[in-house]
C-alpha cells in the first residue's frame, strides 16, 4: 500500500510517497545497503536486467547471475513520482529510491529502478544484532582463506563432515550464513533456521561464524543461485564457497560464455554415514554394502511430525532438539482449519459440533472464528465488496495465525470466496502450524433452499448487493485437504469425515475405545 510520508521525518522526504516493501524486499534492500550485491546500489533497470538475462553479465561486462529487481501494483504510484519511500511493515522509514526507469511487468505490476539512499538501519527480523556489515565481517577474517556455507536448510552430520574436512584441507576459517529473507527449509521460520545452524555450529571449529543474511531464492535456477550465494559470501569476506551438493559439470554447449562464480566454489562430492568409524567420510573411503546414506526426501519431515526421534548419525542432538522445538509433533502444533462454502452449506454447523467434539475430548486448545461472529466483533463496519471481504479474511488469518503460533487449533468458518485470499491465510499460518482447507460444496440451490434468513431472496430482489452465489462469484477451491457436501451428508457424517482427516493426519490420537 501506499500513503504519505510519515510526519517528523527530515524535509527533503516529507510527502513523498511510500511503499511497505514485503520481506523478499526488505532483504533485497537491505543487502543493497550493506554492500552485499557489489557492485549494485540499486535496483537494475531493463538494460541490466536484458543483459543479464541474455549473458550472465552487468552492460559495463561484470558478471552478474540474476536480475535484482523491484515491482510494485501499478495503481500505488503516480506516473510522474521521481522518488519513493521504502519503509518496514511497521511503517518506519529505511530508505529513498530514487526512479529512473519503470517498466511494465506482471499484469498490474510496474517494475521501478534507480539507486537507493539509505535513511535509517533496518530493525525488522530475527538475530539483529548478529547481522553484522559485509565490510566489517570481510575486515575481520582478512589474511586468510575463509570457507563459506550459505543456506536455507539446518545442517546435519553429514554438512558437518563436510565442512570440517574442506576447512581442514584448506587451513580455512568457516563462515556460516543462513538465509533469513524467506521461508527456510524444515524449519519453516528464519529465526528457526539460525538456531539450527547455531547448534550446528557447536561441532565445527571455534573460530566459526554464523552471520544471518537477509538473501532470499531468486529461483534462477541452481548455477544462477551458487553464483548468487558466491557473490554475497564474497562480500562477507570468503575466499571459497562450498555448495549444498555435488555440483554437476555443465554439458556441452550449456552456459555458453555465461561467467562462473566470483570465488571458487568447492563441490562436496558424495558423503555417506561409515558404521564402522561411525563418522561420515566421501563414499569412495566406506566399504561398499556398509555406509548409510541421507535420510529419504521427506522422511525427517515425516519423523518430526510424527514424534520420532531423529537418529544420531544423521544430526547432532543439539540440532535434533532445535528441529524439535521449531516443528513440533502434529499433535502439538498449531493448527488453522479452515472451511469455506456458500451461505447455507452447513459451514459453521458443522464448525460448532467440531469445535465441541474436540472440546469434549479435551487433548486441544480449541478457538471458533464463526464467519457471523467475526463480522459483528472482528469485522464490524465492512462491507461486502471485495476488498472489504479480503480485509475480513486476512482478520480472521491473522486471529487464527497467531493462535496456532501458541499450539492451539483454531476453527475458521467464513463464506471466503475467493481463492488468493484464502492462499494468503495459508501461506501465514504454514510459517508457524499447519492449514487444512474443507470445502463445504453443498449445491447452491440446496442452500438458497435452506436459507432461513431469507438471505437469497434479498439477494435476487437486489435487496443485499455483493451476495456470494447471486451476484458475486464464489471461487471453488482446487486445493481443498477435504471437501464436503452436506445434502447427501448427515452433521454426524460430516464431522465424523473432519476427525478421521485430524487423526489420520496425527493432529489428533485415535480415540478411545467407548469414547
Amino acid at each position: 500500500m501506499t500513503a504519505e510520508a510519515p510526519a517528523g521525518l527530515s524535509a527533503d522526504i516529507t510527502g513523498l510517497p511510500s511503499w511497505t516493501l514485503d520481506e523478499g524486499q526488505l532483504g533485497d534492500l537491505e543487502l543493497l545497503l550493506s554492500g552485499a550485491l557489489p557492485p549494485l546500489h540499486g535496483f537494475m533497470a531493463p538494460a541490466e536486467v536484458d543483459s543479464v538475462t541474455a549473458d550472465g553479465r552487468l552492460p559495463d561486462g561484470t558478471p552478474w547471475p540474476v536480475p535484482v529487481t523491484f515491482e510494485v501494483p501499478a495503481s500505488a504510484i503516480k506516473p510522474d513520482a521521481a522518488r519513493l519511500l521504502l519503509q518496514d511493515p511497521e511503517g518506519t522509514p529505511l530508505a529513498v529510491l530514487d526512479i529512473t526507469d519503470r517498466t511494465p511487468a506482471e499484469p498490474d505490476l510496474v517494475r521501478l529502478a534507480g539507486p537507493v539512499t539509505g535513511y535509517r538501519p533496518a530493525e525488522h527480523g530475527p538475530f539483529r544484532h548478529l547481522r553484522r556489515p559485509p565490510a566489517e565481517v570481510r575486515a575481520q577474517l582478512a589474511g586468510g582463506p575463509v570457507l563459506a556455507y550459505v543456506t536455507s536448510a539446518p545442517l546435519h552430520c553429514h554438512q558437518i563432515g563436510q565442512l570440517r574436512h574442506a576447512a581442514g584441507q584448506l587451513k580455512a576459517r568457516l563462515l556460516l550464513l543462513p538465509m533469513v529473507a524467506g521461508p527456510a527449509e524444515i524449519v519453516a521460520r528464519p529465526d528457526a533456521l539460525v538456531r539450527t545452524v547455531q547448534a550446528a555450529a557447536r561441532h565445527l571449529p571455534p573460530q566459526t561464524q554464523v552471520i544471518p543474511v537477509p538473501l532470499r531464492p531468486y529461483h534462477a535456477g541452481e548455477s544462477g543461485e551458487l553464483a548468487l550465494r558466491a557473490i554475497v559470501a564474497a562480500a562477507y569476506g570468503a575466499t571459497h564457497l562450498l555448495a549444498e551438493k555435488p555440483v554437476a559439470p555443465a554439458a556441452p554447449g550449456e552456459g555458453g560464455t555465461r561467467p562462473g562464480p566470483v570465488i571458487p566454489v568447492l563441490s562436496p562430492g558424495d558423503w555417506a554415514y561409515d558404521p564402522v568409524a561411525e563418522v561420515w567420510r566421501p563414499l569412495s573411503l566406506i566399504e561398499a554394502g556398509t555406509e548409510r546414506t541421507d535420510l529419504a526426501p521427506g522422511e525427517l519431515e515425516d519423523m518430526l511430525d510424527r514424534g520420532i526421534e531423529v537418529p544420531a548419525w544423521f544430526t547432532p542432538p543439539a540440532v535434533a532438539q532445535e528441529l524439535r522445538r521449531a516443528r513440533p509433533p502434529r499433535s502439538k502444533r498449531g493448527l488453522v482449519i479452515f472451511l469455506t462454502g456458500l451461505s447455507g452449506s452447513g459451514k459453521s454447523t458443522l464448525a460448532r459440533a467440531l469445535r465441541d467434539a474436540l472440546s469434549e475430548r479435551g487433548e486441544r486448545t480449541v478457538s471458533l472464528l464463526d464467519g457471523d461472529l467475526v463480522r459483528s466483533l472482528l469485522s464490524a463496519g465492512l462491507t461486502f465488496s471485495r476488498e472489504d471481504r479480503d480485509l475480513n479474511i486476512a482478520r480472521i488469518g491473522f486471529v487464527a495465525t497467531e493462535i496456532a503460533r501458541h499450539g492451539g487449533i483454531a476453527i475458521c468458518a467464513p463464506i471466503a470466496p475467493y481463492a488468493q485470499a484464502r492462499q494468503e491465510v495459508r501461506r501465514a499460518v504454514q510459517e508457524v502450524g499447519d492449514f487444512l482447507l474443507i470445502h463445504v460444496a453443498t449445491p447452491a440451490e440446496v442452500c438458497e433452499a435452506r436459507d432461513r434468513k431469507g438471505l437469497y431472496a434479498k439477494a435476487r430482489a437486489g435487496l443485499i448487493d455483493h451476495f456470494t452465489g447471486v451476484s458475486d462469484p464464489y471461487e471453488k477451491p482446487d486445493d481443498a485437504d477435504l471437501v464436503l457436501d452436506t445434502s447427501v451428508l448427515t452433521r454426524q457424517e460430516a464431522l465424523d469425515a473432519v476427525m478421521r482427516l485430524l487423526t489420520d493426519g496425527g493432529w489428533l490420537p485415535p480415540a478411545k475405545p467407548g469414547a
